[in-house]
């Protein structure tokens, strides 16, 4: 049964192994002649012809009133199609249905969700050069001849001060990917119903569960934190040769089991804004929802992140060229051991970047993770006749039976 309330009316799980009557053809008649209702008095061998119209030809078939014997069907039929009232079909999806779906639904509601996006992006992007030009403490130069203990220090310097400016770019970023995302689910989820959505009304929906949203994120962070801790921890206290190599499997199993659970807790988020879930019970159901799919999970969320990457990459690069003519920086200063002083025209340039590649892949994960949610859904408890009643389809009253 299923145990989630909230979105769309939730669909019960499988029958337990019922399945309902499968027409079958009939049992032969004396036991030696053909399986089904054709007559015993067959053609000689040899005599049989290309199927052809019914009651035309010698040799035809006489035609049956059951399995297969419509006089108007030659061959078998396909399935029929599923419902599509929206960006998606009401069955369960493959990863292409699933990224294009994504795709989709923002081309259709490009002024709400990629309008809401960049004015995220345009305000984050302005926050994040702000701080960099006159809070966040320039990057520590590096002696690349430094041998020894001073190589140590220096590369701790590096990593401390490279965490202390991540940390605050970071949290801003965050930031904007739950409000982005929590606009986006509520958008995803009236286009699979076909629906139409403003901005005004997406806010409205989304905006009461942005403090729980967030507060399922910090969690996260917090529990991936403390994995990390507990894997280093002990190799960094000993403080020896053999404590790096207990940090460095230390951290290696902190990896995996990290990568374990943010894969199993994927679907969190579009638990706790479509059902309006707490944010234990929306990680339990996200728990629930992955298991047994963990690996079909890890591969759309790997390949999603691939193309974001990709495309980060190939608009990163004109958008890092042109900065760097127009600041005047030496190519050799961002990749020396020395920090590189950038000027507001380095700054602006790239975050303009910056601002164009938030926009696109924002909107696009968290549409990713809606789908990924309702698929597997769709796949546990039949979601899609929910769905469907929701959209109004016809043949989709209270009483159609669940598969």
């Amino acid at each position: 049964m299923n145990d989630s309330p909230g979105w769309a009316s939730p669909g019960s799980a499988p029958s337990d192994g019922k399945e309902k009557a499968i027409p079958r053809p009939s049992d032969p008649q004396d036991g030696s002649g053909p399986t089904g209702q054709w007559s015993p008095e067959q053609p000689p061998p040899g005599q049989w012809s290309p199927p052809s119209n019914p009651g035309s030809g010698p040799g035809t078939r006489p035609p049956a009133h059951g399995w297969g014997g419509g006089p108007q069907r030659q061959g078998w039929a396909g399935p029929p199609a599923a419902a599509k009232p929206g960006v998606i079909p009401l069955r369960p999806l493959s990863l292409g249905e699933i990224l294009d779906g994504s795709v989709s639904a923002l081309r259709a509601h490009w002024r709400t969700a990629l309008g809401f996006s960049l004015t995220v992006s345009v305000i984050t992007q302005i926050a994040v050069i702000l701080m960099q030009r006159y809070l966040l403490p320039d990057p520590t130069s590096i002696d690349p001849n430094a041998t020894g203990a001073e190589a140590l220090r220096q590369t701790a310097d590096s990593a401390r001060s490279t965490l202390i400016s991540l940390a605050p770019v970071s949290l801003l970023s965050m930031i904007a990917t739950l409000f982005t995302a929590s606009v986006v689910t509520v958008i995803i989820s009236r286009s699979v119903l076909g629906r139409p959505t403003t901005l005004a009304d997406s806010w409205a929906e989304a905006r009461p569960r942005v403090l729980p949203l967030l507060g399922l994120t910090v969690l996260v962070a917090v529990i991936m934190a403390a994995i990390m801790a507990v894997g280093i921890g002990p190799g960094l206290l000993l403080g020896s040769e053999a404590g790096a190599a207990l940090a460095f499997l230390g951290f290696a199993a902190a990896c995996v089991v990290m990568l374990w659970l943010n894969v199993s807790f994927a679907l969190a988020a579009p638990a706790l804004m479509l059902e309006r879930q707490s944010i234990v019970a929306a990680l339990r159901r996200s728990a629930k929802l992955v298991r047994g799919a963990w690996w079909r999970t890890f591969g759309i969320l790997a390949l999603t992140y691939l193309l974001t990457f990709l495309l980060t990459f190939l608009v990163s690069i004109p958008f890092t060229a042109i900065a760097v003519i127009a600041d005047g920086t030496e190519v050799s200063d961002l990749f020396g051991g020395t920090a590189p002083s950038v000027g507001w025209p380095f700054l602006i340039v790239t975050g303009i970047g910056e601002v164009i590649v938030s926009t696109l892949i924002y909107p696009f994960v968290a549409g990713v993770m809606a789908l990924l949610y309702m698929d597997q859904r769709i796949r546990r408890e039949a979601l899609d006749l929910d769905l469907a009643r929701a959209a109004g389809l016809p043949g989709y009253g209270d009483n159609t039976p669940r598969s």
